[in-house]
């Protein structure tokens, strides 16, 4: 007989073991079904723990070899990556076994295996010798996340070709490093490695780093990265890649058609995105609709057209982020147990964890001109933050934008040290609809890097006081 459940989540990510998680403690009889032998999904696994770890580590060095001089601090590091590779392993071990523990603490009933929806309300779990279980449930969830994205015709063999799985495991620092992608990982994934010794080339087919990223911001991002020695090639795409004695010959062309030329490189890390994983989950066979990008389609309360079977994170529409997946996954929790779960989308962080790091909430000033919005800005530098300079972090500013006519902040942009953090406020006052006003009235601790977003709030009114 079939084991029953109330909810089996399908994807043991940041979206599918909150979900769980929350369930549980609502009361609901919960499995969840993960095809990895640890928890966690790509974010714990080979995505954000590894590769902040990572940033971290090389950060580090890099400030010791040129920071710490200027500070009275006299070292000589050395590199010793195979010591780092194994920080960047204890740092995902120490997670994963932490989201086992919460799910055991649960009482929440783990399958190892890929998941498989034979019928609303039936799973087939799929061992990796072959042998098959089915479980029972009232309510299916699917959170199985996404997949890199790939270049037409490149395969990844994860040495010289790799995707972000590879760029996180190299055996040793590339002379020459070339990246296709100037997105989020790609940029971070880039850093690293220049950190390290390796000389970046960054590939972009769009005229511009950070798609979607407020533009001022991108520019400002990007000439800093030049004077930290990353090279860009943008409006340029990738035509192929082949062997070049122990490299790689890579050709690009202009990427809206013209003359091809080559570059030679060791290693290309392909970071151009990521894509839903949905294939395999049976969900042609049961009628469930996806768009023309795979992604599930679902209504306000996270179901698809199929009654039962629900979907967050990746999968569905939106931005691609472990918190957006969690905060899903604890409304469709409560609201299968008959609560008000709600995910507020247009207050969901954005951060980039390059140095400076780069963070973002709401709208930015492209999106808000082509709504026809009228806004007005405030911009802070953080050359004029007490505590930027004297930690000698003054790259960046914050840019608040709020409405014309009500003054309510529709977004902050931060490129600086600390951003990832700093960013936590302004979504707060953001999700309770405060203004700049609200922002520039509030006390912050001097000396902090928060004054600059409370500067910026108060030069939306022309009234900053130490510019």
């Amino acid at each position: 007989m079939a084991d029953t459940f109330d909810l089996i989540v399908i994807g043991a990510g940041p979206g599918g073991y909150v979900c769980a998680i929350r369930a549980a403690q609502l009361g609901l009889k919960t499995a969840i079904v993960e095809k990895r032998a640890t928890y966690g999904g790509t974010c714990l696994n080979v995505g954000c723990i590894p590769s902040k770890a990572l940033l971290h580590a090389s950060e580090l060095y890099e400030e010791a070899g040129h920071g710490f001089a200027r500070m009275g601090i006299k070292v000589s590091p050395e590199l010793d990556l195979d010591r780092m590779l194994a920080f960047k392993d204890e740092a995902i071990k120490g997670n994963v076994d932490g989201v086992a523990f919460l799910l055991k603490k649960n009482k929440i009933t783990p399958f190892h295996g890929a998941g498989r929806i034979s019928a609303a309300g039936r799973v087939e779990v799929t061992t990796e010798d072959g042998s098959r279980q089915t479980l029972e449930t009232r309510s299916i969830v699917i959170a199985t996340g996404s997949d890199v994205a790939r270049l037409p015709g490149i395969e990844f063999d994860e040495t010289r070709i790799i995707s972000s799985t590879g760029g996180l495991s190299l055996a040793e620092v590339p002379k020459r490093l070339l990246v296709v992608g100037a997105g989020v990982i790609g940029l971070e994934l880039g850093s690293v490695w220049r950190r390290l010794g390796a000389s970046v080339t960054v590939v972009e087919y769009l005229d511009r780093i950070l798609p979607g990223m407020d533009g001022e911001i991108a520019k400002s991002l990007e000439k800093i990265f030049i004077k930290q020695g990353l090279s860009f090639r943008l409006g340029t795409k990738v035509s192929a890649i082949g062997r070049a004695g122990s490299g790689l010959s890579v050709t690009l062309e202009p990427a809206q058609g013209g003359t091809q030329d080559k570059i030679e490189t060791d290693v290309v890390l392909i970071a151009i995105g990521r894509v839903p994983y949905t294939d395999g989950l049976g969900l042609d066979e049961l009628g469930v609709v996806r768009d023309n990008r795979k992604r599930i389609a679902v209504n306000g309360q996270f179901e698809t057209n199929v009654t039962g079977i629900y979907a967050i994170g990746d999968v569905i529409a939106g931005p691609m982020l472990a918190h957006k997946a969690e905060d899903e996954g604890i409304a469709v929790a409560e609201i299968l147990a008959g609560q008000a779960g709600h995910v507020n989308h247009d207050v969901i962080p954005n951060v980039i964890y390059t140095t400076p790091e780069v963070a973002s909430v709401g709208k930015s000033e492209e999106e808000l001109k082509a709504a026809g919005v009228g806004y007005t800005v405030g911009k802070f530098p953080f050359l004029a933050n007490g505590r930027a300079k004297a930690n000698r972090t003054t790259d960046g500013f914050v840019k608040v934008l709020a409405d014309a006519t009500t003054d309510r902040i529709l977004g902050v942009h931060i490129i600086g040290a600390n951003a990832s953090e700093l960013i936590a406020e302004a979504a707060v006052i953001m999700e309770f609809s405060g203004s700049a006003e609200d922002l520039a009235r509030t006390c912050h601790a001097h000396p902090t890097l928060s004054e600059a977003v409370k500067e910026a709030a108060m030069a939306v009114a022309k009234r900053a006081i130490h510019m």
